[in-house]
């Protein structure tokens, strides 16, 4: 059975104002930037991005499949006459276009996500949640920014009953024309702390751009915020002055919408118990983590905004699993036994550093294991950024880590700062050091590896899982 059409041509050439050349088909099944990862019927769009010209790798996405390509008119010679085509001006700029008209048709409930920590996290439980009870698109991975928001938002189906999609951004500005797409019907934002202070003055300039996510809000839009953040005024004096009626928070205050009464902490889940929305609720969350159980109240507390029925919802969050690269466990097969690998290697700040610190201290050991953080540098964090290094050593404390290893000139701060019986090892990237993460794994250790995407520390899990193969927590599910 073919997959129902996601937009007819037509509808595509009309909504981005282009002409049609070659044999164009009737409709397409998907919209893909990626000539690599193409599928059958999907129309092929040729950013042009930093590094590459998406015009370069047209005939490639034809020939494996794709309905059509949208190309820029000043390069339209370049391809076959009767090769089919979408021609615009400006390709992002069309999908840009595709995506509001996206918008325009979809009647269902729209939730945009934002916050210095936990976006793609929300936005993966609400896309769990929701889609146990109706049609539901989320954006793909971290598809969160001046061109995955609009690819998303473009390939969301008009019959979608709940649509999610994650704002990102490094700095001021960013996420105002993107929220202006999306026209959320509720607008979360997670958390706001000190990241990418390369770009801001301070917590207070970050909150502002955060708070952009409110200026899309569609009128009698909700915006739901963490009380328990040091910017919780702000963002709602922000709300208060685009005239949001509705502010929904969360958080363990008593005064909060959502409030967490109690969360016991378990190495693999939690069980939380919490009011939402007036609503007694017990539930077990698939993630560890004091954050991710927070982050649940902002799940609940929208998918209830949204019409959800929150008893099926609570249900739900059982079934939940981190992203990759964002708290994967595996088992990785030693020798002389098993060890626990955490892979949150995916982008690291420190708030989510400390949190990562806090889940590896909650962690099951074996008989003489260890705990033990491998960590790369923190990127984007301005002059603050060794006192902000040096400053996680209070949550290695704090989580009783046994060893750490670090690698990246930003992470010598914290290893100068690290008591000598905590010392596993420094080295000057993340390709210096894998030898001796390798070298330092024993049977029931606890391992989490993490950093900023680029300190490279996914290549430090390559080598784990290349030198231990074992199971994820999924497989071991399935035994």
């Amino acid at each position: 059975m073919s997959a129902a059409p996601l937009w007819t041509s037509q509808a595509m050439a009309q909504a981005m104002r282009a002409q049609t050349s070659g044999a164009v088909p009737e409709a397409v099944t998907g919209l893909s930037i990626d000539s690599r990862t193409i599928a059958s019927g999907e129309a092929y769009f040729a950013i042009r991005g930093d590094i590459h010209d998406g015009h370069d790798f047209v005939a490639a996405a034809l020939q494996a499949g794709a309905a059509l390509a949208v190309v820029e008119g000043v390069q339209r010679d370049r391809f076959a006459g009767d090769a089919p085509l979408l021609v615009v001006d400006d390709v992002l700029a069309a999908l840009r276009d595709l995506a509001r008209a996206a918008r325009a048709r979809l009647a269902g409930q729209v939730i945009a996500v934002t916050g210095s920590v936990g976006k793609t996290s929300t936005k993966e439980a609400l896309r769990r949640v929701l889609a146990a009870q109706g049609e539901t698109h989320a954006s793909a991975a971290s598809f969160n920014n001046h061109w995955g928001v609009p690819l998303s938002l473009a390939r969301c189906p008009a019959s979608a009953r709940f649509a999610v999609f994650e704002i990102g951004m490094n700095h001021a500005g960013e996420i105002e024309p993107l929220v202006r797409m999306v026209r959320p019907q509720i607008a979360i934002i997670t958390t706001v702390e000190p990241v990418h202070l390369e770009f801001f003055a301070g917590i207070e300039a970050i909150a502002d751009a955060k708070a952009e996510i409110l200026v899309g809000l569609e009128p009698g839009g909700v915006a739901v915020l963490n009380r328990d953040n040091s910017q919780f005024m702000r963002l709602r004096r922000r709300a208060g002055e685009l005239d949001i009626d509705r502010i929904v928070s969360f958080g363990a205050d008593e005064k909060s919408d959502a409030r967490l009464i109690d969360v016991s902490l378990h190495s693999a889940c939690s069980a939380v118990h919490a009011n939402i929305l007036g609503h007694d609720v017990t539930y077990k969350l698939g993630m560890p983590g004091r954050h991710m159980a927070m982050n649940s109240l902002a799940v609940l507390a929208a998918a209830s905004l949204a019409g959800a029925d929150l008893a099926l919802a609570a249900l739900s969050l059982s079934q939940i699993e981190p992203a990759a690269g964002r708290g994967v466990r595996r088992t990785l097969g030693l020798a002389s036994g098993e060890a626990t690998l955490i892979d949150e290697s995916y982008n690291a700040n420190p708030a989510s550093m400390a949190a990562a610190l806090s889940v590896l201290g909650q962690a099951a050991l074996g008989p003489h294991g260890r705990r033990i953080a491998v960590l790369g540098d923190m990127l984007e964090l301005g002059p603050t950024s060794p006192a902000l290094h040096r400053g996680l050593n209070e949550a290695i404390k704090a989580s009783h880590i046994d060893l750490v290893y670090c690698c990246g000139p930003l992470m010598r701060n914290l290893w100068d700062a690290l008591s000598t019986g905590k010392r596993g090892g420094y080295a000057g990237s993340a390709a210096e050091l894998e030898a001796q993460a390798v070298a330092a794994i024993r049977a029931g250790d606890a391992i989490m590896v993490k950093g900023s995407l680029g300190s490279k520390m996914k290549t430090i899990v390559n080598a784990l899982e290349k030198r231990f193969p074992g199971r994820t927590a999924l497989d071991e599910a399935a035994v």
